[in-house]
């Protein structure tokens, strides 16, 4: 299936750059773009992307609260947050808000396109290595715990809990196999129902949350 992408910034250098390298993809096709978050989240529900591109500084809406919108919406589309500086502070941010990872402006076409097709499928793009430095720099922001996240957590199994904190250590499945010694399989199911317990949307949801209910803490 062709994976449908909405560019999304304030740049028109940018957006015609990125649509040149993804339309040379034979499995991606840009269906549209937006100068800033606002005409985002209107393009998003006129559209029905499977991926959007946002940049977060932007006029009129940034790309924080563009994602917030739409993730709070009907649209299934999945953010993926375009920046600068990969420790930069509105990145946490843009994730806590609902984005499935982020990507450096200064990627190559085969990081961008691997990028989208990661997001696409469901997964988050955030490298386990990375997950921990940038969830362990930036859950700092977050003075006190998420609201309800306890009575959340009571509704996972201690198997679940245990999974959720490895998670957001930034194991992948595999390693939390080997770790727990139980078969890959079983963990992506425990993965699955620790997503839909928590109402998240994918692994980097659920490290946040982690942190944020302070089942793993920074350092």
């Amino acid at each position: 299936m062709t994976i449908r992408v909405l560019i999304v910034d304030d740049q028109m250098m940018v957006r015609e750059g990125f649509s040149v390298l993804l339309n040379a993809m034979p499995d991606i096709e840009v269906v549209g773009e937006a100068v800033n978050g606002r005409e985002a989240v209107a393009r998003v529900a006129e559209l029905a992307p499977d991926v959007v591109l946002m940049d977060i500084r932007m006029p009129e809406l940034n790309g924080i609260e563009a994602t917030r919108e739409i993730v709070a919406g009907s649209s299934d589309a999945r953010v993926l947050v375009l920046t600068t500086f990969d420790l930069d502070e509105y990145v946490y941010q843009a994730l806590r808000a609902g984005a499935s990872g982020f990507l450096l402006k200064d990627a190559s076409a085969r990081q961008l396109a691997e990028g989208v097709r990661v997001v696409a499928s469901g997964e988050a793009l955030l490298a386990p290595t990375v997950t921990r430095r940038l969830i362990t720099e930036f859950s700092k922001l977050a003075q006190t715990p998420r609201a309800g996240a306890v009575s959340q957590i009571g509704e996972l199994t201690e198997r679940e809990t245990e999974v959720l904190v490895l998670i957001a250590q930034g194991l992948s499945n595999a390693e939390i196999a080997a770790h727990l010694v139980v078969a890959e399989s079983t963990i992506k199911t425990h993965v699955s129902r620790v997503l839909v317990k928590l109402g998240l949307r994918d692994r980097t949801q659920a490290a946040v949350f982690a942190y944020e209910a302070r089942l793993v803490t920074p350092g």
